[in-house]
């Protein structure tokens, strides 16, 4: 088997994309224990892979300008790696990749043209056994003895977040109660968004036995509308059982903040990713995607929720700002006990004691 004494893994983005690379970083590691080992992305998702623990350095591309790709594509071929692997597979990274010099480079196969035909064409050339995006970078290093530990996801969070991100959450007294649902009710495209009248239902009639809380959370760009959907559940249940926290934390204190969580309860985003690599048990809500894509919840204990059947489904791979046919029925044929129960199943399997929560 060759020796590898420098490796450079290329993923510019995104959340989800990044945190599904663990694996091969971790198994990488542990097949070459004295490598060099970086890692190529984006300066806003740095955050994600800086703490991990296997990797040598981090190197950021800050921006797409030709001057910054010149330079990094001179860094790339003065560092003489032994071997790159690029699981983004895009014209930038194939710009950086070549003439590096690399003895090995190997490349992620991105089923390109089984994902034009499902969402354009609806004929499933998919193998049959779908493959999860993870396996799919792992499936770049096999021939170098790399396989699949079964660990899961993994995202690095230091102590001094967890501490932190613990004593923000100390306001919201969650050791007084027996559950924490953690719901995550945006995404980047709406129709990726379960409708959020339906999260407000989930949030009413979940807590009914007034021992369970809600964590929801989201972005910067989502405060007002996980703020509203925080408040609606309050009103219709009358006392304060929903808590928003959109736009309050890093992606690093979300991560921690998801430790304090028995189960997620999520849309396809790259939160539904963070939370298993925490190994919370996750309920994912998929609308216009679908699992051949590869990007259902990985490795922890999940049950994705579907409209199978539609024949206008997967309208797309990373979603649309609204629905192709205007009637929405892959969300809209998603009911508040469908998701109801699937969190009760995955709450009913979680032993109390597991979840701990710092003062």
């Amino acid at each position: 088997m060759a020796t590898l004494e420098k490796i450079l893994i290329i993923r510019f983005s995104s959340i989800g994309d990044i945190i599904l690379a663990s694996p091969l970083i971790r198994m990488l590691r542990t097949a070459y224990p004295q490598a060099q080992i970086d890692f190529l992305v984006k300066s806003e998702y740095v955050e994600l892979i800086k703490h991990n623990q296997h990797l040598s350095s981090v190197i950021e591309l800050r921006t797409t300008q030709r001057e910054e790709l010149h330079l990094l594509r001179q860094r790339i071929q003065k560092e003489s790696y032994t071997a790159i692997f690029d699981i983004h597979n895009s014209l930038r990274s194939r710009h950086l990749r070549k003439f590096s010099g690399a003895k090995y480079v190997r490349v992620v196969k991105k089923h390109a043209l089984a994902r034009f035909l499902l969402v354009n064409l609806k004929k499933n050339f998919y193998p049959k056994n779908i493959l999860p995006v993870a396996q799919r970078y792992l499936a770049t290093a096999t021939s170098f003895g790399i396989d699949d530990d079964g660990k899961g996801l993994e995202v690095f969070v230091p102590d001094d977040t967890v501490s932190s991100t613990a004593a923000m959450l100390s306001k919201y007294n969650l050791n007084q109660h027996h559950h924490i649902i953690g719901i995550v009710p945006s995404a980047k495209h709406f129709t990726k968004r379960w409708l959020p009248e339906r999260f407000v239902e989930f949030g009413v009639k979940s807590t009914s036995g007034g021992q369970l809380k809600l964590l929801i959370f989201g972005g910067k760009d989502d405060v007002d509308y996980c703020g509203d959907i925080a408040q609606m559940i309050n009103a219709r249940v009358g006392r304060t059982t929903a808590e928003s926290v959109a736009g309050k934390f890093s992606l690093l204190e979300t991560a921690a903040a998801f430790d304090h969580c028995h189960v997620i309860v999520t849309n396809d985003t790259g939160l539904m990713h963070l939370a298993g690599a925490r190994q919370r048990k996750v309920v994912a809500i998929f609308g216009s995607t679908v699992r051949e894509f590869g990007f259902f919840p990985y490795g922890v204990e999940n049950i994705v929720i579907e409209r199978k059947g539609l024949d206008c489904r997967p309208c797309s791979h990373i979603g649309l700002q609204q629905c192709p046919q205007g009637h929405f029925r892959c969300m809209k044929d998603i009911h508040v006990d469908d998701v109801l129960n699937a969190a009760q199943s995955l709450l009913d399997s979680t032993p109390i004691e597991k979840i701990t929560h710092n003062a």
